[in-house]
Order: structure tokens, then sequence, then C-alpha cells
């Protein structure tokens, strides 16, 4: 697996222990002008911002890809892959609309000519081509592009490719960066909190956005163990169901994100109450973090209080299409160290999620056996992913 994330992290490593201390990377957004705006911070890191190219989405998803294919043993000394074909199921809601941007002021700049690089640079299958082409990837691309779910959607469609048989080995993951259109879109829909992002307060008054790329090698049981390499984990279940309910909120009483929870449960073989750390989608938005609960209460029950329950939204920011991918990440970690992120920024959390949510990174309950992280997105899009230990993981 490989990230990154507004902390700016060189490692997983860095970004985790960011996460675990409860720091936020918010900041004011310098690269763009926000002075009309309502809310004139978001969370970013300095370390990926150039106005050169690549595009600053790429740069954000070149260094996550690497970290994730040095990690899976799948890179030569010259960086490229030595495994083919490699199939890969990416996400990202703008691509490099940076891109697009830049080409509409030069047009309104009075630039007609030679602005054809620009144009096409910020589709989304121009940013996977150039990803393959930099390290050599090749086999079937598939781009998944549906709002804030994308992420976990582009884990659950890789995952279920090696179900089918029809891969072995599958690169999984998002990527999306800060760009003008984004920020005034949600900042017109009065989304944005203008102070701090406070999911599950019951003064939450709107989400941060933020930025960032993760990405995941995904395996075949036995094709790892003839590789001989170290398995973190385990995709255990994936669902996804979506509401019509309407274009931007849930629905309500959380149904259908009830309904992926559930499809996951099944797929995983675990029980609800086996799942130690809850990496929920917790935008701080006043419809979306009630709708999240009930669905939760929904499956759930009286076993909520036992489970960690956090968002890492509150400190990396709502990064849209990636947030999916990133945020399995984090279930991941939680996974593998036995400690989640706190829930930063809560200081009168809603009276029916209040046991779950944690100040501090505690260790998790004796008798987990799994991690989970949800997802909702615009047009009523809702994913859920499961991680369980492998079984024989200390004998790899």
């Amino acid at each position: 697996m490989g990230l990154s994330t507004p902390f700016g992290g060189k490692t997983i490593q860095e970004d985790w222990a960011q996460l675990l201390a409860g720091n936020s990377a918010r900041r004011k957004v310098d690269f763009f002008d926000v002075s009309q705006s309502r809310c004139q911070e978001a969370a970013f890191s300095k370390d990926f911002y150039s106005n050169q190219n690549p595009p600053r989405a790429i740069e954000l998803a070149r260094h996550a890809l690497s970290q994730a294919l040095l990690q899976a043993h799948l890179l030569d000394q010259n960086h490229r892959l030595i495994e083919s074909p490699l199939p890969f199921s990416v996400s990202t809601t703008a691509g490099t609309m940076a891109m697009g941007e830049k080409f509409v002021r030069e047009i309104l700049g009075g630039k007609k000519q030679r602005l054809l690089k620009t144009v096409h640079a910020y589709q989304g299958q121009q940013q996977v081509l150039e990803l393959q082409q930099q390290f050599g990837i090749h086999g079937r691309s598939h781009i998944v592009c549906n709002a804030c779910a994308s992420g976990a959607n582009a884990i659950g469609h890789g995952h279920q490719w090696i179900q089918a048989g029809w891969a072995d080995c599958v690169i999984v993951g998002g990527f999306e960066a800060l760009t003008e259109l984004l920020f005034y879109g949600f900042d017109c829909l009065q989304s944005l909190a203008p102070d701090s992002c406070k999911p599950f307060d019951l003064h939450r008054n709107g989400l941060m956005l933020g930025e960032g790329a993760g990405f995941l090698i995904l395996e075949e049981e036995q094709h790892a163990l003839r590789r001989g390499i170290p398995i973190l984990g385990v995709v255990a279940g994936y669902g996804q169901k979506t509401d019509t309910h309407h274009l931007t909120q849930p629905h309500p009483e959380g149904i259908a994100l009830a309904q992926a929870i559930h499809e996951a449960l099944l797929e995983s073989q675990i029980a609800a109450d086996e799942i130690g750390y809850l990496n929920s989608h917790g935008t701080g938005t006043p419809m979306n973090d009630g709708a999240e609960i009930l669905s939760y209460q929904r499956i759930f029950g009286s076993t909520l209080p036992s489970i960690q329950v956090s968002s890492t939204k509150a400190m990396t920011g709502h990064t849209l299409g990636a947030a999916g991918a990133i945020e399995a990440i984090f279930a991941l970690l939680a996974l593998q160290e036995g400690m989640a992120p706190p829930q930063i920024n809560c200081q009168n959390p809603i009276p029916e999620i209040q046991n779950s949510l944690r100040s501090n990174p505690p260790s998790l309950p004796q008798n987990w056996n799994a991690t989970m992280s949800v997802n909702l997105g615009f047009g009523g899009s809702n994913a859920a992913l499961i991680f369980s230990k492998f079984k024989n993981q200390g004998e790899v």
C-alpha cells in the first residue's frame, strides 16, 4: 500500500503517526484566490504543490503508487514493473481539473494556440496512461468516477476481478487534487466548515476539503504466497448500494449504507461485533453524519459502543475520489497496529454515538478480528469494505 496525504509524509508510517497524534493538516489555501469564498482553508501539503508539469494530482498519485509497488516487490532497479500484465482499477472525480482550469484561463486571456497539451491532460484516462507509462504497467484499466464512494468502489472492483478469476494481481486506488472549481463548488453549496471540521458533533457545520492519493496491490492468495511477500491483510468483504433520495444528500435513515455494510458482512462471514474499528465517512455535515449513525444502529445495534469509530476527515480533509482508497489504508493500518485514529474536534458528540468516539488513540478491544471503512457519495452511492488479518500471516 502507498499514501500521499495532506500531512506530506514521505512514508506511510509518518502519515500514520500524524493521525494517531490527532493532528490536522488544515491551512489557508494560497495557490488560487479564495478571497471571495465563505471558507478559505483546506487540508493540503506544500510538498505536493507545483505550478509546473506534471500536475499536482499526478505528483500525488505517483508518490503513493510508487510506495505500493515497491512494498509489493513489483519494481526493478529502474523503477519498472517486473510483472505484466497488471490490471488497474483507479478512482478520481476531478482528475487534473487544474489543467482544464488553466486551459480556460488561457483562452479567456487571448491565447488561441498550443493548448492541446493543456486541454487533454485533465482527463482521467490520460493520467492513468501516464502512470502506466512511467512504471511500465500493461493490462486492462478501469476508471471509477462515482463521487465520494469511488475509491472504495475501485478497491471493490479489483477484489471482484480476482474473485472472478480475471486476474491474480491488481492495482487499486484513487487520487485527487484540490482545484478552484471543486473548492468554489462546495463553497457555493455552503458545505464547507468556515472553521474546523467537526464530525459527529451536535454543532457540526460542514466539511473540510483535502487532497491525496492511496494505492493498494491486491493479490490472489496463492499468487502472493508463491511470490513470498508479506501479506498485510485480506479484503474480506465488499458491499455497494445506491439510493435515489437526493443528488447531494444521503437518505436520512441511512438505509442504503446499512445495506452495503450488511452485504460486506455477509461476504466476509464476520460478525458485526467482531469489527474493532470503523473508519466512517463522517464529513461533518448535518445530513451525512446523522444518516450514518442511523445505519450503524441498524447493523450494530447494542454492540455499537464497543466499536471504535472515527472520521479521519477532520484531520486529512475530504479527499473526494481518493477518500475511499486513503481511508481503506487507514483501516488496514488499524488492523495491523491494533490502534485506531482518534476523533478530533468533537466537543459535543451526538449522544447515539458518543461511546464509540475516542479522543485518544486507544488499543482495539480484545475480541476484534476485522476493521471496516465506509463511504457515501453524491447521487446516493454507498460502499463498505471489511479487512481481516491473513490467517497464516505469521508464517509468511
